[in-house]
């Protein structure tokens, strides 16, 4: 999303697969409606590590303060981005294959104490999103009011959805 007249991104989002791009695009498009600059990138866990070291290791000194990274099946890409950097990482279960992200979720929760990882559900990468602006304290009244607006949107939205749903039963005869 960034381009040289956009402020510097805060907010990475990574991925394993450019196919979990339809996925984490959901992660852009909640920090876009707040206004909320940042990267989007393809990076594999497995088929480049080395740069994917580097580039958790260098997003600090980039100004990035949060990192959505998604990533399905054995989702290491997580896990292996928070053990190379102090900023919080938030994961994202990717469905993909039988098991539709099942075994990604149980694979980004299971982390070992020392290697936080915040989890979504999965599939959730909207809250991703949201959750990385609520990390961030992207702070200045506008910016948090924003915020809060946006939240009490969907929540609303949520509530009217759930009251407007019908369930009848039909009677005995």
């Amino acid at each position: 999303m960034t381009s040289p007249s956009s402020p510097k991104p805060r907010v990475a989002i990574i991925m394993g697969s450019d196919s979990d791009f339809p996925v984490m695009r959901q992660a852009a498009d909640a920090l876009s409606s707040l206004d909320i600059a940042f990267e989007l990138k393809v990076v594999s866990a497995h088929r480049t590590p080395q740069e994917m070291a580097q580039f958790a290791e260098g997003a600090r000194s980039r100004g990035i303060q949060v990192i959505i990274a998604g990533a399905g099946g054995a989702a290491h890409l997580p896990g292996m981005v928070a053990a190379h950097t102090p900023l919080p990482v938030i994961g994202v279960p990717v469905p993909i294959g039988y098991k539709q992200g099942e075994d990604a979720l149980w694979s980004i929760v299971q982390m070992p104490k020392g290697v936080p990882v915040a989890t979504v559900a999965i599939g959730g990468a909207y809250n991703a999103g949201l959750l990385a602006a609520q990390i961030c304290g992207f702070g200045g009244a506008e910016c948090d009011q924003a915020l809060g607006d946006k939240l009490q949107q969907l929540k609303a939205e949520m509530r009217e959805a759930s009251l407007a749903k019908v369930v009848s039963y039909p009677e005995n005869s």
